[in-house]
């Protein structure tokens, strides 16, 4: 940290006046919250704790990993990634965050004082999001001094562990719909800025638009919606609301036809359009048997190139069993929004190396039960068979310079890990509407390099084993 540390003789917060701010207290940034306070208590109890006894400003190696994938799932994708760097951007302590922890008693003077400087100064490097992660996977390695990079623990978890829930969930409806559009629906199934994160995620995994506006804005989505059952309801009849949406919009737009009788519904809809109606939804009823006998009577009224979209509590199974019905596109809710049962990846954020009192970094370790982790700095790889599918997920470990200048050297092998953060400097290719764009491709590319029986929605095991290779010493 390039902040001097408080001096250690500095007064506990208990019994002194309030926090005022000093004249040079930076502010959280023009226009952006302060994320400061997304974090649990003991993080900022820690830190005053180390700022006490002057371990403060040991370097420190933090990992996120998960120990295993949710039952049945043979794989999970990282995502969040960019939402992560962001909110990472946006962590200072400003004024009001301040004088509620002064207010509140929570740590003491000298540790409001070095949070009134908080910068992240460290490096942080891990999988490009998008990519898959395995049992054990490296996901993110937080390098700085433990003040700088304990209090990150929460919010990074936060975001990670739900945004990666959320594609993991995606990827398998993506799949399973081969190449018909899945559409994310669920912003009414989820807090409001959860439903936000949940967009983008589903983009990252491939979903092709959202009905979430501020993601749209925000992330440069695709928004799609038309016209729910209230607004059949609102005319005195089917025929009528079809008329004026179809005015208002014009005959592209998409009808929804299972407020009342489908076949009637489908009949009245064409009449309103004509043939080049853009689209009919169905949101309820037996979906497979339905969609072929709309599909049918499209056909019979002229309207061959009228699409059928289908929503209606879809995950990947109903969407599977959908894979022979004449669908063009799925409205996804619910079950995207939530993990589609996984609402959590189960990712930790671990010390895994500090530096000792010779200087040099120690590897350090969790030994308790199954909470167990690996001491040292840790890098990834995966192997490849000659056909360019996935084998294996190879964590590297050893002496912290060995790792630190790993290479992979093989052909077969592919390294995972790519820069995020450089002392302090985050790399903006990977926020914003751009990296949305990047992370879907990287998801694409690393679901393809999977086995093929990676896809299959029926439980097993993680479609590569994870295996460890330790550098000579």
């Amino acid at each position: 940290m390039s902040a001097e540390l408080p001096s250690p003789s500095a007064p506990a917060l208990s019994g002194e006046a309030p926090w005022t701010v000093p004249a040079s207290t930076p502010r959280t940034g023009a226009g952006r919250p302060s994320t400061a306070l997304h974090t649990d208590r003991y993080e900022l109890t820690m830190l005053q704790g180390a700022l006490a006894d002057g371990t403060a400003d040991r370097h420190c190696v933090f990992e996120v990993f998960a120990r295993r994938l949710p039952a049945g799932r043979r794989y999970g994708v990282v995502a969040g990634t960019g939402r992560a760097l962001e909110a990472i951007a946006a962590f200072r302590f400003g004024d009001e965050e301040l004088a509620y922890l002064s207010r509140e008693q929570m740590v003491d003077r000298r540790t409001l004082d070095f949070l009134a400087g908080y910068r992240f100064n460290g490096s942080i490097t891990g999988y490009a999001e998008g990519e898959c992660f395995f049992p054990g996977s490296p996901v993110l390695s937080v390098e700085g001094t433990f003040a700088e990079a304990v209090v990150l623990e929460t919010l990074v978890l936060s975001v990670l562990n739900y945004d990666s829930a959320v594609a993991s969930a995606a990827s398998r409806m993506t799949s399973a719909a081969v190449d018909r559009p899945c559409l994310e629906m669920g912003s009414r199934r989820a807090h409001e800025q959860a439903a936000v994160a949940a967009a983008r995620a589903a983009a990252v995994a491939g979903f092709a638009g959202t009905s979430n506006l501020e993601a749209g804005r925000r992330y440069g989505l695709p928004t799609i919606g038309t016209a729910a059952h209230a607004y059949t309801l609102l005319h005195d009849d089917e025929e009528t609301a079809f008329a004026s949406q179809v005015a208002s919009h014009g005959p592209g737009t998409t009808l929804l036809v299972d407020t009342y009788d489908v076949t009637r519904g489908v009949e009245r809809a064409v009449a309103a359009a004509g043939t080049g109606l853009g689209a009919v939804r169905l949101d309820s009823g037996d979906l497979p048997t339905l969609a072929h006998e709309v599909r049918a009577q499209l056909d019979r009224l002229g309207a061959t190139s009228t699409r059928i979209v289908v929503s209606s509590d879809l995950d990947e199974h109903a969407i599977a069993a959908l894979a022979a019905a004449p669908v063009d596109s799925y409205g996804v809710g619910t079950s995207v929004v939530t993990g589609s049962g996984a609402p959590t990846c189960g990712m930790v954020y671990k010390l895994v190396a500090r530096e000792g009192r010779d200087g040099t970094l120690e590897p350090v370790a969790k030994a308790s039960g199954a909470k167990s982790s690996q001491g040292g700095r840790k890098v990834a790889a995966r192997s490849l068979d000659q056909d360019g599918r996935a084998v294996e997920e190879v964590v590297v470990s050893g002496l912290d310079h060995a790792v630190t200048a790993w290479e992979p050297e093989r052909e077969d092998l592919r390294g995972l890990h790519v820069p995020l953060v450089v002392e302090g400097a985050i790399d903006s290719r990977w926020t914003g509407a751009a990296g949305v764009t990047i992370a879907a491709r990287r998801h694409e590319a690393s679901r393809e390099e999977l086995p093929r029986g990676a896809r299959r929605l029926s439980a097993g095991d993680p479609a590569i084993p994870t295996s460890g290779l330790v550098l000579p010493g």
